[in-house]
């Protein structure tokens, strides 16, 4: 059981290294969504992605779910 999760973890990075390499414009929106807080002040940069946090936790649970069923 766990080699097969070990295996579709491994894929899951392997497909999102790909669209990170071949297709950045894909997660353009990754960090710019509302709700997303940033801070800047001279060379000072604080980036917290809440909502996209909350964003890739429901489509990560949503992918588990679909296949222990």
């Amino acid at each position: 059981m766990t080699g097969r999760w070990m295996i579709l973890a491994g894929i899951i990075l392997l497909v999102a290294g790909l669209i990170v390499h071949f297709a950045p414009g894909l997660l353009s929106w990754f960090g710019r969504l509302p709700g997303d807080i940033r801070f800047e002040s001279g060379r000072t940069r604080v980036f917290i992605p809440v909502t996209s946090m909350l964003v890739v936790s429901v489509v990560i649970s949503v992918i588990i779910s679909l296949f222990r069923r």
